[in-house]
């Protein structure tokens, strides 16, 4: 009698057996809908096969046994969302002991979707991508491709990817030579040694009331090598820009990068240096649009394009910026907090050499103080205020000693999935999806029917048990041991096959 209510379900070369009722226990799954018109029920074994990893079923039947889902260690997690979505299950219902471990491999998949953006792979593409990524496709495959649309990735396969062979490995030497040229020159040139005194002669009345000249140093301008140092310089960064932009996949995408925003400014900054001082250096104050030019420095963000190390550093501070504002928060609110208490503290004591006149002084000493420089410009002279800076002090190496672990670790997390995305293949063999096809059912020893296995515990007293069930159309006793509630498939047969089914069975 328990036999008729139990259920064998075969996944992936391994058989469970569990209660009907179990499977029914979550409804609007694929388990609590199982039928014997399904076509992956076999009626001779009496089981139902399911070709899928039989590692999570087990977890999967413990579900719908106890009401408790955990996930295996031994799976990837992406494999278990894959088999849950099968089954009809909600990933979601996933334990809290587990839920950690389970929802790593997302924090994963998100870490290599930021390296795919980062666009880190040095590995050469193949035509079709190129075609792809440059937009003439339809012409690649029509074979079609004029001289342009094979020249425009060659260049810019030169100038912007400097790893893509040995050329572009040149050219990249080239652009970062003119990089750090231009940088030591702008910091070079305004070193006192460096500079020519522009020397002003005038004319004085002396004492005895006759007219002399004289000579005054007015300024000093950089010497004129460094001129030419620049103007050769961004001659390079134009070329470079014009025919960057000229070949670029997509002129929306290349104009709003960050990157190269700071090229062309950097770069039309130097030309428009060379406007004022042509035509506003008369001006008042002129020095001051000097400045601006501070903007060039900023070319040093052009290295990233070189060095996969410089791109993972900003983007862990990019993915730490929760982190890095937590962090200002807590400095800011230490600092208006201590900067309050040490100039109540310098005035509750007689105090003649007080340095915190006002809690903006204070504020300096707070942020001194708090990030562990302590230039010693400020100083509190009462123990009350000693021991309110030593307070500060503890309080500022706590606040920035916590979050430090946390960028080191996204630090960590990016660099060791670009190395191991260095080392995987890029060419994986391909998996072709068949599916599998199912013979129809035939009668065991019928013509073109292959002789299978008898049911497990059909000896030959249940054979003739079955015959009789037959010729008597008494379906209960045509039941089998361990059959469940399988029906005969000669429980509707016309009684002019009965003779064919007879000698069938007698030869099984």
């Amino acid at each position: 009698m328990d036999a008729e209510n139990r259920v064998v379900l075969n996944v992936g070369g391994i058989r469970h057996e569990t209660y009907k009722a179990t499977l029914k226990k979550i409804p609007a799954t694929r388990l609590s809908r199982l039928t014997e018109a399904l076509a992956n029920y076999d009626p001779v074994l009496n089981e139902y096969f399911f070709d899928r990893h039989p590692g999570v079923f087990a977890q999967v039947l413990n579900y719908y046994r106890t009401g408790k889902l955990h996930y295996p260690t031994d799976v990837c997690g992406p494999l278990f969302e894959e088999e849950l979505e099968f089954w009809g299950l909600d990933a979601n219902q996933v334990e809290p002991c587990c839920w950690m471990t389970y929802t790593q491999h997302r924090d994963t998949q998100e870490t290599l979707a930021v390296l795919d953006r980062l666009d880190l792979d040095t590995e050469k593409p193949s035509d079709e991508e190129v075609a792809r990524k440059f937009g003439f496709e339809e012409a690649y495959y029509n074979g079609t491709v004029s001289w342009w649309q094979q020249l425009k990735p060659q260049m810019w396969s030169l100038f912007d990817e400097p790893y893509s062979s040995n050329a572009a490995k040149i050219i990249g030497v080239i652009s970062v030579f003119f990089i750090c040229v231009s940088i030591i020159s702008f910091c070079l040139k305004t070193h006192p040694d460096m500079r020519v005194p522009v020397i002003r002669n005038y004319s004085v009345t002396t004492a005895n009331q006759t007219q002399s000249w004289a000579l005054d140093k007015v300024q000093t301008n950089a010497h004129v090598a460094f001129f030419y140092i620049e103007c050769v310089c961004n001659a390079w960064f134009t070329l470079e820009i014009l025919v960057r932009f000229i070949s670029s996949p997509n002129k929306c995408e290349f104009i709003k990068s960050s990157v190269n925003i700071i090229d062309y400014i950097a770069t039309m900054s130097f030309y428009i240096d060379l406007i004022l001082q042509k035509y506003a250096s008369h001006v008042e104050n002129a020095d001051i649009l000097e400045f601006f030019s501070i903007i060039r420095i900023m070319r040093l963000f052009k290295l990233t394009r070189h060095s996969s190390g410089l791109k993972i550093l900003i983007q862990t501070f990019r993915a730490s910026a929760k982190e890095l504002t937590l962090l200002v928060f807590f400095l800011v609110l230490g600092i208006v907090i201590f900067a309050s208490l040490v100039y109540y503290a310098e005035r509750i004591q007689t105090n003649p050499h007080n340095d915190f006149n006002s809690i903006p002084l204070g504020l300096w000493w707070a942020l001194v103080t708090m990030t562990t420089v302590g230039y010693g410009d400020m100083a509190p002279k009462t123990y009350v205020g000693m021991f309110v800076g030593a307070l500060c002090a503890l309080a500022g190496v706590l606040t920035i000693a916590l979050p430090v672990p946390v960028i080191v670790s996204n630090f960590a997390m990016y660099y060791s999935h670009t190395q191991a995305r260095a080392k995987l293949p890029k060419k994986r063999r391909r998996v072709i999806n068949v599916e599998p096809t199912r013979p129809p059912l035939r009668a065991p020893g019928a013509p073109g029917a292959p002789a299978g296995p008898m049911a497990p515990g059909m000896g030959p007293q249940a054979v003739n048990r079955r015959m009789n069930a037959i010729k008597t159309n008494h379906p209960k006793d045509m039941m089998g041991p361990n059959m469940g509630n399988q029906t005969s498939l000669c429980k509707s047969t016309p009684q002019a096959t009965l003779p064919t089914l007879n000698t069938a069975i007698q030869k099984l």
